[in-house]
C-alpha cells in the first residue's frame, strides 16, 4: 500500500497561516509562528516563500485555481457582466470556509499601507485570471485598467461577503451585481469618450508627425548649405 504523499512546504505554510488567522490577528503572526505551526524550519519556509504576505498570496493563488478548475460553461448569449458575475461568485463561494482567516487578514492589511499596496498587486493578478475565465479580453491597452477595476470591485464586495451569513450569499450577490452594473456604465461612458476624442487625438498625432518631418527636412537642408 502506497503511503499518502505529504503536502508541499508551500501547502503546509498556507494551511498554517489560515489556522493562525482564524484565532489571531494578522499583525500578531510572525514567520516563526507560521514555520512552527507548519512543522517546517525557517530555512524551508524561506525557500518556499519570501515573506508572510507571499504566504497569503499563495492562498489567493489556491483560491484562483479552485475557481478556474470547472470546465468552461456555455457563455454564448451572456453579456460580459453576467459571465463575470458567475466567475466572481465562484470565488466568493470558494472563500466561504475561510471567512475568519480572511477577516483577520483584511483587518491587518487595512492598517498597513505598505502591505496593502503589495496585496493590491496580488488581487490585480487574480483579477486578470478572473477576466480570462469570464471570456473577457485580458490583454491590450486597457487590460491593466480592467484588472485594477475588478480588484477594486472585489475589495468593495468583500466587506459585504464577510458579513453575509446567508448560505446562499444573497447580500453578496446583490452587492456584486450592483458594483458590476456601475462598472459597466463607466466602461460604456469611457468608450463613448474614447470615440469622441479619438479623431482629435489622431489629428494631433498627424500634426506632431508633420511638424517633426518638416524639422527633419529643414535640418537636412541646413546641413547641405
Amino acid at each position: 500500500m502506497n503511503a499518502k504523499p505529504k503536502n508541499s512546504v508551500q501547502d503546509q505554510a498556507i494551511d498554517a497561516l489560515l489556522e493562525l488567522l482564524a484565532d489571531r490577528e494578522w499583525t500578531d503572526i510572525s514567520l516563526q509562528d507560521i514555520a512552527a505551526k507548519a512543522g517546517v524550519s525557517l530555512a524551508e519556509l524561506r525557500g518556499a516563500f519570501p515573506s508572510k504576505g507571499a504566504v497569503l498570496g499563495g492562498f489567493a493563488k489556491r483560491i484562483d485555481q479552485e475557481v478556474l478548475k470547472p470546465a468552461p460553461e456555455e457563455i454564448e448569449g451572456q453579456v460580459a457582466r453576467e459571465r463575470l458575475f458567475d466567475v466572481m461568485m465562484r470565488r466568493f463561494e470558494a472563500l466561504k470556509p475561510y471567512k475568519a482567516a480572511v477577516r483577520s487578514a483584511r483587518r491587518g492589511l487595512m492598517t498597513d499601507p505598505l502591505a496593502a499596496t503589495s496585496w493590491n498587486k496580488v488581487e490585480v493578478n487574480s483579477a486578470q485570471w478572473m477576466l480570462a475565465a469570464a471570456g473577457i479580453k485580458d490583454s491590450g491597452p486597457y487590460a491593466a485598467l480592467k484588472a485594477q477595476g475588478l480588484a477594486v470591485i472585489f475589495a468593495n464586495v468583500l466587506g459585504t461577503f464577510l458579513d453575509d451569513d446567508d448560505p446562499d450569499l444573497t447580500k453578496t450577490m446583490r452587492d456584486l451585481d450592483k458594483q458590476l452594473r456601475r462598472a459597466e456604465r463607466m466602461v460604456e461612458t469611457g468608450d463613448m469618450v474614447q470615440k469622441a476624442v479619438g479623431p482629435v487625438l489622431s489629428a494631433f498625432n498627424r500634426l506632431i508627425g508633420d511638424t517633426r518631418r518638416r524639422r527633419t527636412e529643414d535640418d537636412d537642408a541646413a546641413a547641405q548649405i
